[in-house]
């Protein structure tokens, strides 16, 4: 028989490389509260799940183990303690400098000579490893199974394709799941594959663009972070009422005063690459976050008997993210990283000095090594411990009496 769960919990999975290890440590921490409360053989708390570029690798492999949401949660744990870079990018002397190297050569010999050379790289790395990563880390021919048992009502990923400049959901659920339109964003109904996986996470600039079949013609996506501006919308369209939300970047900084701004020499291309990063895969959450809080406030306005006669509904949500800048966690660790590519980083601006965070925020997208991914998971386990009161009141659960 089909199993009952949660009809209207959603969980949105947003990207970021490297920091998408940070959304493990939290939902290992939910595993664990689960467990404390008595919820450990409770069905999957999540009936809708949504993820953009690194948060959709993570959102895909939650919902292929949908059946029994705590082992696959640990599963998926243990991969990102124990990532190497190779494993998601080739990162040896001799393909770095296929790629990396040439794709930086070009800025300065410019593009009159890499023309005539008809040199034509397509990413600063080659994330073909990724690939292969995925069909272990992700067995997407369990998901239209799980699906008709009832585990799951839908998944759901985002790319952007540099084709159309449309923001594409693409999804995979119920059959009476319909798809949907919105300016510059739009839905399909496909089968999730591997590939979708690849252009959700494909990093403008770092790693190549995927073709993609869409209404019987191709086109090449890049991140779905990209021209994201609502990245909660795909869950409550999918019929989510209740999303949790994970971030992988502090939500607000804290402001630099007039004194900092003095001391701040010319910025490096990686300190310029890691501010456009952070734009991408940051800004349109929080202002999405915001945007709900404050339709949230709007309802509550409005009589009950007037807001049931409408297709308005208030969205509980618990936003989750990280207490720390990820940056200056990324800037301890970035000599875990192969040498040639803290070679290729160092030609950007990337120091290895620790106290160096301004160049890091870009090594932090990059850093798929497990001394750094490790700490992100520890990072996020607390994050959610600090936030135990405000999950238990959002899934319902009650720690169980202790005896004394």
């Amino acid at each position: 028989m089909p199993h009952e769960i949660p009809q209207t919990c959603g969980l949105l999975l947003t990207g970021g490389g490297s920091r998408a290890a940070y959304q493990m440590g939290v939902l290992e921490a939910i595993a664990d509260l689960r467990k404390t409360c008595g919820e450990q053989n409770a069905p999957n708390p999540f009936a809708i799940i949504t993820g953009t570029s690194a948060g959709a690798l993570n959102a895909a492999a939650l919902a292929c183990g949908a059946d029994d949401f705590d082992q696959t949660v640990r599963r998926v744990v243990s991969i990102w303690k124990n990532f190497q870079t190779h494993e998601v990018y080739q990162s040896d002397v001799l393909s770095v400098m296929r790629t990396g190297a040439r794709w930086i050569s070009l800025l300065s010999l410019g593009w009159v000579i890499a023309r005539w050379r008809r040199l034509k790289p397509r990413s600063l790395l080659d994330n073909t490893p990724l690939a292969q990563l995925l069909t272990t880390m992700v067995p997407l021919e369990r998901l239209p199974g799980l699906i008709a048992q009832g585990h799951l009502h839908a998944l759901a990923v985002t790319a952007s394709s540099y084709s159309s400049g449309q923001h594409v959901t693409f999804f995979e659920g119920l059959s009476h799941l319909r798809p949907w339109i919105r300016s510059q964003r739009l839905a399909v109904n496909a089968h999730i594959t591997h590939e979708h996986l690849l252009a959700s996470s494909a990093i403008p600039f770092i790693f190549p663009a995927t073709a993609l079949q869409i209404n019987g013609h191709t086109e090449y996506f890049g991140d779905g972070s990209m021209r994201q501006s609502a990245p909660i919308a795909p869950a409550i369209h999918l019929g989510a009422d209740r999303v949790l939300v994970i971030g992988a970047g502090r939500m607000h900084e804290p402001q630099s005063t007039p004194e900092q701004y003095e001391q701040h020499s010319y910025p490096s291309l990686a300190q310029i690459a890691g501010h456009a990063l952070s734009n991408i895969f940051l800004d349109a959450l929080s202002v999405d976050v915001e945007r709900m809080r404050r339709i949230n406030q709007t309802l509550q306005l409005i009589p009950p008997s007037t807001r049931t006669s409408s297709a308005l509904k208030p969205i509980e949500l618990l936003l989750i993210a990280p207490s720390q800048r990820l940056d200056a966690i990324a800037a301890r660790h970035i000599d875990a990283l192969p040498l040639a590519v803290r070679a290729m980083l160092g030609s950007l601006g990337v120091s290895s000095k620790a106290s160096d965070v301004k160049g890091a925020a870009l090594a932090s997208y990059l850093l798929f090594e497990s001394a750094f991914t490790q700490e992100l998971i520890a990072l996020g386990y607390a994050d959610a411990q600090n936030q135990k009161d405000e999950i238990l009141k959002f899934f319902g659960w009650e720690e169980a009496a202790t005896i004394p």
